[in-house]
């Protein structure tokens, strides 16, 4: 193995699977740290954590036996993967898993940068842009577990970490490899050992991959690996790599807990055309509705049309959310529906379906921990940042994080994944 990567969140690891294995790596997604060594041809290897909302201590515990891991596995280089909208608190996960790594790795220069253009995330002056607003101007500032009311994450990493936060800037970027090199030494002599790097194209991720052929960790989205594979292919320690895709044939059933602007969309574009069911958080918690009653909706969903598409959703706007979390706690209805969501996918799956689509990350890490998967191969691309996933010979499925995907994702990703 070469390059070894640690995501905070399952769905977030798919989608820096997706981007290392367009980009020609064979790219494993391992649920949580395995038990045993990784295959030989396997070239990158994430372990996807379900890190980023736990507290700080058990974060830096799980994300240090996972370089363990890695480490174990031969890599050679190490990879932090967060959102692509620096999803966190102004006490961590971010800074403090980082810096635990780097302190572990000895790695100075550590760079962080969330920038993901494919979907509109950019990154400009040390500000963090979602299409064309301020991150703190977007909906993630009403984010229920992680709100980002911060858009200089020079502020919101300093509040997170121990020592000074750098920056290099744009110019430097649109400069090249040679000049991010150099910026970012002059980072380390000033003392600045972490350092924030701006970017707002795919050219320079892909520059920023090639500066950073020799640093031991790198942090960001998913799309700041885009220039790694190739250092790997440059230096001869990878060749070309090509792989099949078999889809699934069987009924498929979509699971969304997402609350984001995106995903309520596709709900409603959804809803259109296909039989959907609202889940009420209090009848989950107080125990009137049940996992069973949800499965007999989906089942006879497929009595009626085996082609349909159930649709299982939570998604709220934010002030519903708020209301929620004021009645029950933001800890005990979180966990309700992330159970419920879990229990369901394993219910569904002992009942032989053969397509699940997962909307959210904590959903998408709940649903994966309850069906007990270890490993997933990555298949095509979806939408940007959303791989179709091999679960076992008999199951795909589709991890999306809340922000990604076009408004017919959910009846894009049932026919990619069959």
């Amino acid at each position: 193995m070469l390059l070894g990567c640690i995501g905070d969140d399952f769905t977030g690891s798919s989608d820096l699977a997706n981007t290392l294995a367009k980009e020609g790596m064979h790219a494993v997604q391992y649920s949580g740290v395995p038990s045993s060594d990784a295959p030989s041809h396997v070239d990158a290897g994430i372990v996807a954590l379900k890190s980023r909302s736990i507290p700080v201590k058990e974060a830096i515990a799980q994300s240090l036996e996972a370089l363990e891991w890695l480490k174990a596995q031969g890599c050679t280089q190490f990879f932090f993967k967060y959102c692509s909208t620096f999803d966190s608190t102004a006490e961590g996960n971010i800074g403090p898993v980082a810096e635990a790594l780097a302190e572990a790795l000895g790695a100075t220069g550590v760079i962080f940068c969330p920038a993901f253009p494919g979907t509109g995330r950019s990154l400009y002056q040390g500000h963090l842009f979602v299409n064309d607003i301020l991150l703190s101007d977007s909906p993630l500032r009403d984010h229920p577990l992680n709100p980002m009311t911060e858009s200089d994450l020079r502020i919101w990493l300093a509040k997170q970490t121990r020592g000074p936060v750098g920056h290099v800037g744009a110019a430097d970027v649109f400069a090249g490899p040679d000049a991010i090199k150099a910026k970012l030494a002059e980072e380390v002599a000033a003392g600045r050992n972490l350092v924030i790097m701006d970017a707002l194209r795919d050219d320079d991720l892909r520059a920023i991959g090639t500066a950073l052929s020799d640093a031991v960790l790198i942090t960001g989205g998913s799309g700041v690996a885009l220039g790694l594979p190739d250092n790997f292919r440059r230096s001869g320690a990878m060749g070309k790599t090509s792989h099949s895709w078999q889809g699934q044939a069987g009924t498929c059933a979509i699971l969304c807990g997402s609350c984001s602007a995106a995903t309520r969309r596709q709900i409603e574009v959804h809803k259109q055309t296909q039989p959907s069911l609202v889940l009420d958080a209090a009848s989950i918690i107080d125990g009137q509705f049940r996992v069973s009653d949800a499965q007999a909706w989906v089942e006879a969903c497929w009595q009626d049309n085996a082609d349909s598409l159930p649709l299982i959703y939570s998604s709220a706007d934010p002030e519903e959310v708020q209301k929620i979390q004021q009645m029950f706690g933001t800890d005990v209805a979180a966990a309700a529906l992330e159970g419920f969501f879990g229990a369901l996918a394993a219910t569904l799956v002992d009942t032989g379906i053969g397509r699940l689509i997962a909307a959210g990350g904590e959903t998408s890490g709940a649903v994966v921990e309850h069906l007990d998967i270890d490993q997933l191969e990555i298949g095509p691309e979806i939408d940007p940042g959303v791989p179709a996933l091999r679960a076992s010979p008999s199951l795909t499925l589709a991890l999306k994080s809340g922000n990604f995907g076009a408004e017919d994702f959910f009846a894009k990703a049932a026919r990619q994944l069959g």
